[in-house]
């Protein structure tokens, strides 16, 4: 390998290790040459977050120009041109490697560029379009990576997978989008329980949560859960050697989903977190278990048939 490419691919290491710990720890229990291309593709989609998230104090404007430069760097990189970047020789590198579809990328920054402009989603199924590229499609990418004994099969569950965790992330940061200006809870789910955006935001001010946003929290973990018992036939489908790895991210997202339960839905008080020492325990139970059994649901929160899959 050479040596900008062995430094485009330390970078992506780094980006993970520093931003994603949840997702970094359970990729150190995958063989050591599949690590770096799980890498490239955290930094991939880091980066393109940052560049959203981290230029809140420019203008709307500027900030689609930084993302679209950055994308078109990366579509040139695809048709085979040089590509002066810190970090994307990595990601075009695992691409080619795993022939990975070009078309999961695209999706992947339309989604990016909607959080410039879209503030909140009427309906979920509004908000699964925009997951379908935010998440889903993360999970399709990772698929030949990680390798199964049936992708066709396994390629829905892991597209759930992807859903289940931006979820999961939705709700433990409801507090945070808000600051940014978002709201990923749906209107129509707000509407269900009679509260409005208003009172998410005075709910952050006050640093507390009230019964109706404890029941709406509550809902969308019920919702959360439903996407992860869809992709949990997934996991006994892949590699055995990248099983412990799904596993123990399967169980740490879903320990966040426990964790807020555990603080009674409240996500204004705090934000929810698993603990270290639970951490290396799931990922050490990860590791002694067999490859293909069956995969436990995260708990304990409800599996509520009112909830369904799309």
């Amino acid at each position: 390998m050479d040596t900008d490419l062995a430094a485009a691919y330390e970078r992506c290491r780094e980006l993970h290790r520093r931003h994603g710990r949840t997702y970094y720890l359970a990729t150190r229990l995958l063989p050591a040459w599949k690590r770096r291309h799980v890498h490239a593709l955290y930094g991939f989609t880091r980066y393109a977050d940052e560049i959203v998230d981290r230029t809140e104090d420019l203008p709307p404007a500027e900030r689609a120009a930084k993302l679209g430069d950055w994308s078109a760097r990366f579509l040139a990189g695809l048709h085979g041109e040089p590509v002066d970047d810190p970090l994307l020789p990595a990601v075009l590198h695992t691409i080619a490697v795993f022939d990975l579809d070009r078309a999961d990328f695209a999706s992947f920054l339309r989604s990016m560029a909607m959080d410039l402009t879209v503030l909140s989603y009427p309906t979920y199924d509004d908000l699964l379009d925009y997951m379908e590229g935010s998440a889903a499609v993360i999970g399709t990418m990772m698929l030949p990576i990680l390798g199964s004994s049936d992708p066709v099969a396994a390629r829905e569950p892991a597209r759930q997978l992807g859903f289940a965790f931006q979820l999961t992330n939705f709700i433990r940061d409801v507090a945070e989008d808000l600051d940014r200006g978002r709201t990923y809870l749906p209107d129509e789910d707000l509407a269900r329980f009679d509260l409005t955006r208003e009172d998410l935001l005075a709910a952050r001010a006050a640093g507390r949560t009230t019964p109706a946003i404890r029941d709406l929290i509550r809902y969308e973990t019920a919702r959360a859960q439903a996407h992860y018992l869809a992709a949990a036939p997934g996991i006994p489908l892949l590699a055995p050697a990248s099983q412990a790895c799904m596993r123990t991210a399967y169980a740490l997202y879903g320990g966040i989903l426990d964790a807020v339960a555990a603080q009674g839905y409240d996500v204004f008080a705090r934000r929810a977190r698993v603990p270290g020492r639970k951490r290396a325990a799931v990922a050490a139970r990860s590791l002694l278990t067999r490859a293909g059994a069956p995969v436990l649901l995260p708990g304990p929160a409800p599996r509520p048939a009112a909830v369904p899959v799309p």
